[in-house]
């Protein structure tokens, strides 16, 4: 496209050169010599001033079109960055919810061990004919799983309200799920 601007520009030049080449006299002297000079040397000046426009809009278009598709570019990187680092984060919390599902799971299964050890040790008791020895130790064992609940469910109210203090969505919904995990682990 601008090639036909300055091929334009170039063939209007020559007409406007030829037309005056014409119509100078057959004999050039100094004052026709300046007749033809002056107005060639105008052309020559218009012309330059017309491909400088031409050559100045083109280069300030191109500059627009490359500072446009570095901004999108920029644009581009910088979503991709934010969507791997959520992409990171997520993977990082899944990876810390499991580790935490896996030590809950040990925890809780140790304790149950050493509940049901309790009360195997009560039946033991109360089967070898030592009744007070094992109802002593059933009813231990009963109270400290009954302490051992009350506790979880004291812990879990703080988180609640903790989490109804909290402001941040992200945080209360990585929060409630914590605890729906914590209470479903529970049961």
């Amino acid at each position: 496209m601008n090639l036909l601007k300055f091929l334009f520009g170039i063939i209007i030049a020559q007409v406007a050169t030829y037309l005056l080449i014409l119509l100078a006299p057959a004999e050039l002297n100094m004052t026709g010599f300046l007749r033809l000079a002056i107005p060639l040397l105008i052309i020559a000046l218009v012309v330059a001033f017309w491909f400088s426009s031409i050559a100045g809009h083109h280069s300030k278009d191109a500059i627009d079109k490359v500072k446009d598709k570095f901004a999108n570019e920029r644009d581009k990187l910088r979503i991709n960055a934010q969507r791997a680092k959520e992409r990171v984060i997520k993977e990082a919390h899944k990876n810390i919810t499991k580790e935490t599902q896996k030590a809950h799971a040990k925890a809780n299964f140790k304790v149950g061990a050493a509940f049901a050890a309790a009360l195997g040790v009560g039946a033991l008791f109360i089967f070898a004919q030592m009744v007070t020895a094992g109802l002593l130790a059933i009813t231990a064992t009963g109270g400290v799983m009954g302490g051992y609940y009350w506790r979880g469910r004291r812990l879990d109210n703080e988180r609640l309200r903790e989490l109804q203090s909290s402001n941040d969505p992200k945080i209360i919904e990585s929060k409630s799920s914590h605890i729906k995990f914590l209470k479903e682990e529970k049961l």
